[in-house]
């Protein structure tokens, strides 16, 4: 396994946010305090942060789409693409940008979603075909 990354971000309730990181994504919950949340991410470490506002305003075009800035996400197989995206839908979660193929028949074509935690972080969820198109030209 590669290294694991570390990313905290604001969250403005914990509750929300555990609920949408475990149930809503099936993240379990690691150590925890009353102003923040370790999750396990897809086995990257994500750490919510209480803060009293989060803002979230800022998006650049990306192949047709608004992509929002700033935003993290993790890099899936196909079959964990599919199954989280089947598991989003089946919890009626909205989409900033639906589940889709970007760059079709381009170096680095790959599956992408957007959605929101309650906070308003942004996530992107991504599946290549070929993982070495990752850094493609």
């Amino acid at each position: 396994m590669k290294n694991p990354f570390h990313l905290a971000i604001p969250v403005n309730d914990l509750i929300k946010a555990a609920d949408f990181y475990e149930n809503t994504l099936g993240c379990k919950q690691g150590r925890a305090s009353d102003s923040w949340i370790d999750f396990n991410l897809f086995g990257h470490q994500l750490v919510c942060h209480l803060v009293e506002e989060t803002k979230r305003a800022n998006s650049n075009p990306v192949d047709g789409d608004e992509v929002p800035v700033p935003h993290f996400g993790v890099i899936l197989s196909f079959n964990q693409f599919d199954t989280l995206t089947q598991k989003l839908k089946n919890k009626n979660q909205v989409f900033i940008i639906e589940p889709k193929v970007r760059f079709a028949g381009q170096p680095g074509e790959q599956r992408t979603m957007f959605l929101q935690d309650p906070s308003g972080n942004a996530l992107e969820f991504k599946a290549f075909q070929n993982l070495d198109s990752l850094f493609a030209c």
